[in-house]
């Protein structure tokens, strides 16, 4: 069976509360046990310059509390590439690569871009008042990051989708004018994923300080419940669920039976006071035996980095070769290799190909092509464009094989497409 690999990240720009552990960390500790994925999943510390500029503190303490979140909730860093951005060299050089094939009309249309602009318009400033070229790059560096290890798929919430199309358009470009180098990655939406109310009913967000920290105190997090905001309705009342942030949180712990009984509870007028005794000992229960590990990490960060740096060594282990093979492909190479570069594309021009694309339908296709353009394979749909890229790397590795998705094109002898799929096959020897 195929495997899949999957790339996450979290932005190193503060400490992690409820909200991230039920919209990110939990969901992606438990894709990390699925079988046939390889799993990657990093610190994106690069990335938090952005939001932290001029707070370095911030920067490393954020990415030890992270680092540690992340293993107390169960991340095993031997079955995962578990690495911090900023100890993969090759990242910031991909983004170059990419910058130089990156359209700037693409990034004027990226959202936080665009949201910078318009508040700067409102408020009767310049567009680019306050706008860095950190922001303003942000999608190019998310794109190296995805775009480096090859990810299948990236787990993102709807505000994202942007950014893995931005990947997918630049991998596109680059591929045109160098050759395939990159798999085009897809976005898988995290529909299921709860979105945590704050302590004041909105999201559960830094930028509103309405955060309840995921690993503090047991007494803190008692007191930091039993001061979210609730309505005047005193005990006996029947209380309504919906859009109550106590309820929220608690379906966000508990189990099916007993989000039950809690909305049972409510109808019968429970107490304000004793809901939120409730809540604190159902997300305690949860959290106290992970909060026990996080505090034994968090002393001893020696034990993190020496995780973070076995995880740099897989990752660089993909990364590095990968790495010089782009540089290659750019022309950043050594001068005695420029004749036998000049044999070597004189060839690729001469060469059969494979072209993939996507029909107006939303399905997708590829065909081959000879030397000369004509057409000696084409294949049925196929619902996303890994699915396509799989079949086309079977007829690259497995010449005598024809999947039943790909049919000869009318007139088109199997001599004739035997030789051109040697070709793929002596290039991969």
């Amino acid at each position: 069976m195929t495997t899949t690999r999957v790339l996450t990240g979290i932005t190193t720009s503060g400490t992690p509360h409820l909200g991230n552990y039920v919209g990110a960390v939990r969901p992606t500790v438990r894709a990390s046990r699925l079988a046939n994925t390889e799993n990657f999943y990093f610190l994106a510390d690069y990335h938090a310059l952005i939001k932290t500029s001029g707070d370095p503190a911030r920067v490393q303490r954020s990415t030890l509390e992270i680092a540690a979140t992340w293993l107390a909730c169960g991340l095993d860093p031997e079955k995962v590439t578990f690495y911090r951005q900023s100890d993969i060299p090759e990242i910031p050089e991909l983004t170059w690569l990419l910058t130089c094939v990156c359209g700037k009309g693409l990034l004027n249309r990226a959202h936080a871009y665009k949201a910078s602009v318009d508040k700067n318009t409102a408020a009767g400033d310049e567009p680019d008042h306050g706008v860095t070229a950190g922001l303003f790059m942000y999608p190019v560096l998310m794109a190296a990051d995805i775009l480096m290890f090859n990810a299948h798929q990236v787990p993102v919430g709807r505000d994202q989708i942007q950014h893995i199309e931005m990947a997918r358009d630049i991998a596109s470009s680059f591929n045109h004018l160098y050759g395939e180098h990159f798999t085009l990655p897809e976005a898988a939406i995290e529909d299921n994923v709860a979105t945590l109310p704050g302590l004041d009913g909105r999201k559960m967000s830094k930028s509103y300080d309405n955060t309840i920290p995921l690993f503090v105190p047991r007494d803190q997090l008692k007191k930091l419940i039993m001061g979210i905001l609730t309505d005047s309705r005193a005990p006996g009342e029947p209380k309504d669920t919906e859009g109550s942030a106590l309820f929220q949180l608690y379906q966000a712990f508990a189990s099916a039976e007993e989000t039950v009984r809690f909305a049972q509870a409510y109808a019968d007028g429970i107490a304000w006071g004793e809901a939120k005794q409730l809540l604190f000992e159902r997300l305690d229960q949860e959290i106290a035996p992970m909060r026990a590990v996080y505090d034994e990490l968090i002393q001893d960060p020696a034990r993190i980095e020496k995780a973070l740096q076995r995880g740099a060594d897989k990752a660089r282990a993909i990364a590095t070769p990968f790495t010089a093979r782009l540089r290659h492909a750019v022309g950043l190479r050594p001068l005695q290799a420029v004749d036998g570069d000049k044999t070597a594309k004189a060839h690729k021009a001469a060469a059969p190909s494979f072209k993939q694309y996507r029909e107006k339908d939303g399905q997708f296709y590829f065909k081959l092509l000879d030397a000369q353009g004509k057409l000696l394979l084409q294949s049925s749909a196929f619902a996303s464009p890994r699915d396509a890229g799989v079949c086309i790397k079977t007829l690259q590795t497995a010449p005598s094989t024809l999947p039943s998705e790909a049919v000869l094109a009318e007139g088109v002898s199997d001599g004739e497409l035997r030789e051109a799929l040697q070709h793929f096959a002596q290039d991969l020897g």
